[in-house]
């Protein structure tokens, strides 16, 4: 692996998730980045802010914004563990984005499945990382089926 490609972001949004899932936390995780450079983190806090909307992207997309001084996220890369909802791809349209790169597919919720349209010069790179980011995943939610 050399340093600076897809692989090695998405370790960094990984890291992200496995903050959420200390956190009890659905285990999605986010960065953003500009020039091989990480400006915004940001992982699930749905449960612990008890808001819908304080999804991993989310979080990441305000984070970068107050970054960079401005809503439009162009030459910008998220790095995230899963697929985006719809609602995730929608604001990543409207920021502009340059590029999404997600880990897991979300066959039910996703913005593929759902097709969500993307902004036109958004390119979207999926199954990066994508078994660690499920197993992440199936560890929380075998876990919450045993508490049950």
């Amino acid at each position: 692996m050399k340093p600076f490609d897809d692989a090695y972001f998405m370790k960094k949004a990984i890291n992200q998730a496995e903050i959420a899932l200390e956190c009890g936390e659905i285990p999605v995780g986010a960065v953003i980045v500009i020039d091989n450079k990480i400006i915004a983190r940001g992982h699930n806090l749905t449960e612990t802010l008890t808001d819908v909307t304080a999804h991993a992207e989310m979080q990441a997309i305000t984070a970068a914004s107050n970054f960079l001084g401005g809503k439009y996220l162009q030459k910008c890369t998220i790095y995230v563990t899963l697929e985006p909802c719809q609602m995730c791809a929608g604001a990543l349209y409207w920021s502009q984005i340059s590029k999404i790169v997600y880990g897991a597919r979300d066959e039910n919720r996703g913005c593929i499945s759902l097709k969500t349209k993307l902004h036109p010069k958004t390119k979207m790179v999926g199954g990066i990382l994508a078994d660690e980011a499920s197993a992440l995943l199936k560890r929380f939610f075998l876990a919450k089926r045993n508490l049950n």
